[in-house]
């Protein structure tokens, strides 16, 4: 599903490795180690050296919309740019059913941004970085500030995307979540990356 080979971001050899359908990879490593940096190349923002491939087609062959269409990013601090949740999502019935599922009250799409806390902006990033039935999601942190009810929720959903043949790069400091979703990691130390499976 997902083959990255020589990628090369700052302070990083180059590092390879393939994420299949249905499986989750896991980066872990100190801070400033590059786990962002690596996402945000797979997810085609900075640009860097190396090839990514996504069904066989390498992010050069294809513009950026269509390559998001594919892989998608959930940021650690996700960008908002309207006022209200709602206005992030196309109209979709399945969009109100997954805020209800993760805990959220349903209400919660036309709350102003402003008056919601950060677990639950956090659980609509999750939400939005689904939308739109992505291959591949690359998860940056994305249970990092909620309670352990709403991270086992935010776990659920993310099996369920796994379980439904998605590709899932995951970032986390989270060592019980890296083992109990991880099929695979990419450890970050000293400059370089491993792999190791499990």
């Amino acid at each position: 599903m997902l083959r990255v080979e020589d990628l090369t971001v700052p302070g990083l050899a180059p590092i390879s490795f393939e994420v299949g359908a249905g499986t989750c990879l896991v980066i872990q490593g100190p801070s400033g180690s590059g786990k962002t940096l690596i996402m945000r190349a797979m997810a085609d923002l900075d640009p860097v050296n190396g090839y990514i491939y996504v069904q066989g087609r390498e992010r050069e062959e294809m513009s950026g919309p269509d390559w998001r269409s594919l892989v998608r990013y959930g940021a650690a601090e996700p960008g908002w740019w309207a006022p209200v949740p709602r206005a992030h999502f196309e109209a979709d019935a399945q969009v109100d059913r997954v805020v209800v599922a993760l805990g959220l009250p349903n209400t919660a799409l036309d709350r102003p941004l402003t008056e919601l806390s950060t677990g639950e902006r956090q659980r609509l990033a999750l939400i939005r970085t689904l939308s739109g039935n992505p291959k591949v999601l690359l998860l940056d942190e994305p249970t990092a500030a909620l309670d352990k009810t709403s991270a086992d929720l935010a776990e659920e959903l993310i099996k369920f995307q796994l379980r439904s043949g998605k590709a899932v790069v995951l970032v986390t400091h989270d060592e019980g979540q890296a083992l109990r979703l991880a099929d695979q990691w990419l450890i970050l130390r000293n400059g370089s990356g491993k792999v190791f499976r499990r």
